[in-house]
This record gives structure tokens, sequence and C-alpha cells, in this order.
């Protein structure tokens, strides 16, 4: 056990140090290159910032699966399966896509189409499902036609599911480093604990997908210096998919019958092997839920579903009063209870006290969501000793304050309405200037 562990740690943190390095150079290049869209009306940066970190991230994969090969315990899974290659393959045309869109704003449907090839491509290589467990039944073996259907279908959601969650700084690569880290727990039991070397592949994929995320959000962290663009969003969705087919669709769940003895014992061992099922989407619960609801909300309002707004998940957060920063660890402690309530229900799902703990964290989840609703006062006596913020006068003061400035910004936006006859509802475009990301001099990029 502890060689692999070694090699999995040594890959995931060449694939984190690369990415990392990687990042900056990057940086410079997309400011060069001026891949840095003005804001739009629904974005929550003030500031242009560059795009483009989904080359750094494409270096890091590279590292890790160029490592791993060099690796005594891992190399047989180069070996053995077509998978890595496939993945690879596939990384490189979402990539692609991905970077073509960053810089020259691609058409959605164009995009889509890019996703649909992408997920062909591992397809045609050999990662795609062949065994579906079904609680009660057992493994159903799919038709080629069947497995491939539900592959390219899985990529595409699980693609799509990041890429609309990808809206606050550091909250895509935090989410999927979260999610990634329980399924890699959760493949790494299944090839260590049940000796399925089936589960290998996914293992690797999910070490190399957190050295990915843990090396880009340094810079991701807000306020961000760069931005993963659709290069990174779309590269991480994929490796995400790519571990759950292969854990899912390429591991007989009929190998856990030899090591227990009878049917009871045996159902209850295959348990893990039906959890894959629900892990998936619970991995990516939150980006499903956000992209579920993005497409009900635009449709309902006779939009496009590609249509971009500001009803996603983490605008609401910022609506009901969180700051920035305190909305991206609302969405983590949400991603990290989903991802790993259901890993612990999988090792023990006999236990009631991983039932409560769930429980109690939700509702823990719940009060910090609900915070800014409620107001705290404190009595006159106390206001004394604590911040101004809960002081009376410190809230007026506050509010007072708050009023003047939206007053002032006000004005400030009639004056430049009557200067330049604008009618325009979004906002107008920020220039490139000399402060933070868009330090390459005063000549506006977005003419």
């Amino acid at each position: 056990m502890g060689q692999p562990v070694r090699e999995y740690l040594l890959t995931l943190c060449v694939t984190a140090a690369v990415t990392y390095l990687l990042t900056g150079p990057v940086r410079k290049f997309a400011i060069a290159s001026g891949a840095m869209p003005e804001i739009r009306a629904r974005d929550v940066h003030r500031e242009p910032t560059p795009r483009l970190g989904g080359i750094a991230m494409f270096g890091g994969l590279c590292a890790g699966l160029l490592v791993a090969d060099h690796l005594e315990s891992l190399n047989g899974v180069f070996d053995l399966s077509n998978e890595p290659r496939a993945l690879l393959s596939g990384a490189a045309v979402i990539w692609l896509i991905g970077v073509l869109d960053d810089k020259f704003e691609i058409d959605a449907l164009i995009k889509l189409g890019g996703q649909f090839i992408a997920a062909g491509v591992m397809v045609m290589q050999g990662l795609t499902v062949l065994y579906l467990p079904v609680p009660g039944v057992g493994p159903v073996s799919l038709t080629p036609w069947q497995g491939n259907l539900l592959t390219v279908a899985l990529v595409v959601i699980t693609i799509n599911a990041v890429n609309f969650v990808d809206g606050l700084d550091g909250l895509a690569a935090g989410m999927v480093c979260i999610a990634a880290t329980a399924f890699f727990l959760y493949a790494y039991r299944m090839w260590f604990r049940y000796g399925i070397e089936e589960a290998a592949p996914a293992t690797l994929f999910a070490a190399i997908l957190i050295g990915m995320c843990v090396g880009f959000l340094p810079h991701n962290m807000h306020p961000a210096r760069i931005f993963m663009g659709d290069s990174g969003s779309m590269l991480i969705g994929l490796v995400l998919a790519a571990g759950a087919i292969s854990i899912t669709g390429q591991v007989d769940s009929d190998v856990l019958n030899l090591f227990v003895g009878g049917e009871r014992a045996a159902t209850h061992a295959m348990l893990p092997v039906f959890i894959p099922l629900l892990l998936p989407l619970t991995i990516i619960a939150i980006p499903f839920a956000d992209l579920m609801l993005a497409i009900m909300r635009r449709t309902w309002q006779g939009k496009s579903p590609f249509a971009a707004d500001r009803g996603h998940l983490h605008h609401r957060l910022l609506e009901i009063g969180h700051s920035h920063s305190r909305a991206v660890l609302i969405m983590y402690f949400w991603s990290a209870l989903i991802a790993f309530g259901m890993v612990a229900y999988s090792v023990n799902s006999a236990s009631m006290w991983i039932v409560l703990v769930v429980v109690g964290l939700s509702a823990l989840g719940l009060v910090l969501l609900l915070l800014p609703r409620f107001t705290p006062r404190a009595p006159r006596w106390m206001e004394a000793f604590v911040p101004p913020r809960y002081r009376r006068s410190g809230r007026q003061a506050v509010a007072s304050s708050a009023e003047a400035s939206t007053g002032a910004q006000e004005a400030a936006g009639a004056t430049e309405e009557e200067s330049d006859g604008s009618d325009e509802g979004d906002r107008a475009p920020v220039a490139a200037g000399v402060n933070g990301s868009t330090a390459v001099g005063t000549r506006s990029r977005f003419n």
C-alpha cells in the first residue's frame, strides 16, 4: 500500500507544480494576445482579467500522465489499458475548443459540437461504459450503441455542469478539487480493498485532477489574477467524467463475489459498486442542479438555454448578502458534504452515525446560508465591546454611507450616459489600464 500511495502523491505533486509554474507565463501570454474580454453584465469582477488558464492545466495533465508512465506501480495502467491515451486525446480536443472560445468567443452550438467530438474520441479508443450495475440485478451488459450514447451523455453533462458553475474566483477549481479528492478515496479503496485492477485508471485520473486544481488555485483565488476560461473548465469537467466512466462502466461487480460468502453478504459487499450510479451525480450535484435550474429558468423566460444570465447559484448567494469569499466557501462546504457523505456511506452503509453527521452538517450549512438574513443586535451596554457593524449607530452609519455611495454611482452613471448617449443595459466595457492584471499599457484591447 505504501509505494502506490507515494507514487500517486508524487504524480499529484508534479501535476500541481507544473500547473502552478506554467500559470504565470500563460497569464503574460494571455495579456499579450488580448485574451481579456470586456466585462459583461453578468460578471462579478470589476477589472478585465486574462483567461486561457486551461493552457497551464493541460500542461499539468500531460506532465502527470508522463510521470505516471515511468513509475513502477502506475505504468501498468498504461500497459493494461488504453484509457489514459483515450483521456489525453479527448482532453486535447476539448482543450483546443476551449482555447479558441477564450480567444474568439465561438458560438455555443459549435462549442457543444466540440464536446460531442471529444467524447466520441474517447469512446473510439475504448473509454466507454461496458457494464451498468443495477441494484438487485447485478451488472447488465450494454450494447456498443447503448454504452457509447451513455458515455457521450455523461461527458457532455459533466463538462457543462462544471462550466456553468465557473462564475466566481476559485469556485470551479475548488469544487472539482473537493470532488476529485472524494473520488480518489473511493477509487483507491476499490482498487486496494477489493484488488480490482480496473479501478486503477480512475484512481490515476483523480490524482492528476487534484494536482491540476491545486496548482491553479493559488492564481485563481479571490481576487483572481487569471481565469481558467472554458479551456480549463471544460478540461477538468472531461477528466472528472472520464474517471466516473472508467470505474462505473469498466469494473465488473461480479468480481466482489469472490471475496464474500452467501447471497446476503455478497449483496452488501456489492454496495460500493452500486455507488457509482450515484457518485458521479453527487460529485457534480451542485453544478448539475445549477445547470438544470438555468435551463428551466431560461426556457420559462423564452430565452435560449445557452443564453447567459445572473441567475446562477453563486449569483444568488451574492444577492443574499454573502461576500465573494464567503459565497465560494459555502459552495465548497456543500460540495464536500455531498461528495464525502456518499463516499462514507459506501464504506459503511449500516452506520447511523454517518446519517446523523450528514444531517447535522446540513443544518449547519443552512444556518450559514441564511446568515445574512439575520441582523445581530447587541445590547446598549455591550456596544463598547463589539465591532462597529454590530452597534446600532454603526449600522446606521454604514447604511447612510451605502446610500450615499449608491447615489453617487447613479449620478456618475447618468453623467456618462449624457456624455456618450448610450442606452445599453449591459455594463460598459472596462478598458485595459495599468493596474492589476491589465498592467500592459494604456491602450485598450477592446477595439
